[in-house]
């Protein structure tokens, strides 16, 4: 296995010095295309960005800047015909006639005119969607909603197309599990409902935008099958200082508040960037369930019915600093701190009816919880970029640290009742002192080496990531007043994880088409003790990840691509971990120490229409599924929920994307998706064979009124669907929202409401051998929120950056 992973880095090495090697010499047949501008009224000219364009179709060919005295140079372009058009917030725009380029060419001075400033009191009103289809990804727009104002991550992620979350706060992409979370490009390593908490910490207020990938590249983490949600957080761009504060008031059932800052300085060669965000929030929860218990012969044999409430109460800070330094021309420097410290409370309150199998009452128990969660999570990303040459080869390197803490303290109280309501057991006590560390460290090194002859992009690199993880529960039973230890309940689990990782990626081009290839090798050493039986695992393993896609432009109309990817999933450190989590006396939650990996093969064709109008036709097959499962524990009458691996899932795609505009006033983003689901293997003496047709529809709609004034209209309907053994039935929700700019749009009013009509409740129905249940679960999710965003400093006139906001297009177009 090892020598698999050492193969492929030799390989790399070897490509990129043949690389090297092969295409340093000039190929016949490039020129050099060179000039100076001038201004009109002797202004700087170092903003100005040049684009250099086919004649025929307009394409993209290199971007350029220009220096301060206005001299720039295009090297080694190909022989061909040519437009040379400028980018500048201060001039107007030129664009040139042809220029046919079969020698080294000089343009001379072309004089731009600078902006008059009368048009500063120009008003433009453009709006930007809420949701963006491309051919790889799906965007949200999060910085430009205004029904996401005052909303938390989690809330956003609802409002997505495809995107789904369960009763348990597990988030599904177009009906699978197993997504993978990432802020700025870095892993999140949380799943369930440690993710949920997160994300529920994290505001809105500090997201630029989010993207949804289905098929990664092999650039990516193999991690993720069904694909991955990128969350960017948002980072000043403009010179001098500047930034915006936001004050936000939401009120449902329970208040919800979120102030907000963010600040960007930037002068000269430094960028600095610093944000924090204070988040007060109640919510609940109200679950009804009601299960039952059967024989052999499926009959009856009795049940319980919960009726559950839960309020949770969270303080959250949030804050983010960092910094980005030019050490010349073509390197960079940064680091970047984030911290998320949470504190709170969730008081729960459970009544249970026992019934025999004529459903006649045999008496009740009430439990009354409190758990004090406190997380406290911090990182620091340290990353390097240098450009190497003028034709587009760069490195990149970046080193993490990632600590999360997080300390539980929970009391639950039980009393037991006859059928008459009176006591009739001496009353359970039980105190958890839930501990847990994870500390994550990794390095990754990124390498682009474009070949001009060809017209074809190489990209290499390695990565390597080292995760230890200690979980310490205890649980004491003080039922009689004492501090008794409940050797069942408690342990203490260690894991240990290293993952060691190479890709190279090659694409080129052509006129009308377009081929990406990639292969990722990932090589797993895991290891998990459980510390109070003495048990533990050890695990080794090497894969290889193949991804592609092939594209072909028919004409200015119709595109049409297809991408295929091998992605897996491992469990998390929490699903491997066995010890028992106490719901209620009658119901545990437990991790699986002899879980495996899934492996997802999967491929997607897409065809768009009019740059527009987007449809994708998707299948997938995942081997070693991991479900979560209810299921009758060792003792009787007792629910454990665990995770355990099925052995195979289908699942087929079809979708449809497709915007309206209206005139100038209406901009209308909406998705239609349908998905099917087949669910094959046996688990829990049960052989499970289930399926169904499902249907989901997200509509995002901008309606400008004024300069000043917008609304916005969100509506979204989730059909039935199943997800192994579960069935979940089906809901819908509108939001509306409406701003107000002010004083010169340097701030401005936010009002909206989410889920007016209160119907997003989820009901679902489970139904295995021995066991079935039923629930009803409804959320604080009608909520009133208005916000107040004011932002200060300007655009600002200094020096650009050589590497701004340009680069990823000059890499794209070399």
């Amino acid at each position: 296995m090892r020598k698999e992973f050492y193969y492929l880095f030799v390989l790399i090495f070897y490509l990129s010095i043949s690389a090297n090697q092969s295409f340093s010499q000039e190929k016949p047949g490039f020129f050099e295309l060179k000039g100076k501008l001038i201004s009109d009224q002797n202004q700087k000219l170092d903003e100005v960005i040049l684009h250099l364009l086919n004649t025929n179709d307009k394409k993209l060919v290199k971007i350029e800047y220009v220096t301060a005295s206005g001299q720039f140079t295009f090297d080694k372009i190909p022989n061909g015909n040519y437009i040379l058009v400028t980018q500048s917030m201060a001039y107007t725009k030129y664009e040139s006639a042809s220029i046919e380029l079969n020698k080294n060419t000089d343009l001379g001075t072309i004089t731009l005119s600078a902006v008059s400033n009368n048009l500063k009191e120009v008003s433009i009103s453009a709006i930007k969607p809420f949701i963006q289809q491309q051919y790889d990804k799906t965007v949200i727009n999060v910085s430009s909603s205004i029904a996401a104002v005052g909303s938390t991550a989690l809330e956003v992620l609802e409002k997505a197309p495809g995107i789904t979350i369960d009763q348990n706060d597990n988030i599904a992409m177009r009906g699978r599990q197993g997504v993978l979370i990432m802020i700025d490009g870095k892993l999140v390593p949380m799943s369930g409902q440690d993710l949920a908490n997160m994300l529920k910490g994290m505001s809105a207020n500090q997201i630029e935008k989010i993207d949804l990938i289905t098929n990664p590249s092999s650039k990516y983490d193999a991690s993720g099958n069904s694909g991955i949600i990128d969350i960017k957080l948002k980072k000043g761009k403009n010179d001098g200082l500047n930034g915006n504060i936001t004050m936000s008031y939401g009120q449902g059932i329970y208040p919800k508040l979120s102030p907000s800052i963010n600040i960007n300085h930037k002068v000269k060669n430094l960028n600095i960037f610093a944000s924090y965000n204070y988040s007060f929030r109640e919510d609940m929860v109200n679950l009804k369930i009601f299960r039952n218990f059967y024989n052999a012969s499926d009959q009856v044999t009795g049940g319980n019915d919960f009726d559950n409430f839960f309020k949770f109460t969270s303080n959250s800070h949030n804050g983010r600093i960092g910094a980005d330094y030019n050490l010349g021309k073509n390197t960079i420097i940064g680091f970047a701190a984030n911290g998320l410290f949470t504190s709170g409370g969730v008081k729960s309150a459970s009544n249970t009816k026992d019934f025999n199998a004529n459903h006649e009452l045999n008496g009740s128990f009430s439990t009354n919880g409190n758990t004090d969660p406190v997380r406290n999570n911090g990182s620091i990303n340290f990353n390097f970029k240098q450009v190497l040459d003028t034709m587009g080869r760069e490195l990149t390197a970046d080193f993490d640290y990632a600590r999360y803490i997080n300390n539980d303290n929970q009391n639950y109280h039980t009393e037991y009742f006859d059928v008459n309501g009176v006591q009739n057991k001496d009353a359970y006590t039980l105190f958890g002192d839930l501990k847990g560390k994870l500390n994550i460290k990794s390095f990754k090194v990124d390498y682009t080496h474009p070949v001009k002859s060809i017209g074809a992009n190489l990209e290499a690199g390695i990565k390597a990531s080292w995760v230890e993880a200690d979980n310490n529960v205890a649980f004491f039973d003080r039922s009689n007043g004492g501090n008794i230890p409940d050797l069942g309940k408690s342990n203490r689990f260690l894991y240990d994880e290293q993952i060691n990782a190479a890709y190279i990626n090659a694409s080129r081009k052509w006129n009308k088409l377009h081929l990406q290839l990639g292969l990722r090798l990932e090589n797993t050493i895991a290891k998990g003790t459980q510390v109070t039986n003495n048990d533990s695992f050890d695990k080794n393993y090497t894969q290889l990840f193949p991804s592609g896609y092939l594209g072909y432009q028919f004409n200015k109309e119709n595109d049409l691509g297809i991408t295929v990817s091998r992605r897996i999933d491992r469990p998390s450190y929490r699903q491997l971990n066995p010890f028992k989590i106490f719901l209620n006396p009658l119901t545990y939650a437990a991790g699986n120490p002899f879980l495996t990996p899934e492996l997802t093969t999967s491929a997607e064709l897409t065809y768009t229409f009019l740059q527009k109008f987007t449809t994708k036709l998707g299948y997938s097959r995942t081997t070693d599924n991991i479900l979560n499962v209810l299921s009758p524990d060792t003792e009787p009458g007792t629910i454990i929920q665990t995770f355990r691996n099925l052995a195979k899932f289908d699942y087929y795609n079809l979708s449809f994307s497709f915007p309206v505009t209206i005139g100038k006033w209406l901009n209308s983003s909406n998705t239609a998706l349908m998905y099917y689901g087949e669910y094959k293997g046996n688990l829990v003496n049960t052989n499970l064979n289930a399926s169904r047709l499902a249907f989901n529809f997200n509509s995002s709609n901008s309606i400008v009124i004024d300069n000043n004034t917008s609304l916005e209209v969100l509506g979204s309907y989730q059909s039935k669907s199943v997800n192994g053994f579960l069935e979940i039935g089906k809901y819908w929700s509108v939001g509306v929202g409406a701003q107000r700019q002010l004083w010169n749009k340097k701030a401005s009013v936010k009002l909206n409401v989410s889920d007016i009509f209160y119907t997003t409740k989820v009901e679902g129905i489970t139904k295995l051998t021995g066991y079935g249940e039923h629930f009803f679960q409804k959320r604080d999710s009608r909520v009133a929120t208005i916000s107040f965003n004011y932002r200060f400093g300007g655009q600002g006139n200094g020096p650009k950056r050589k590497t701004g906001g340009a680069e990823e297009e000059k890499r794209r177009a070399n």
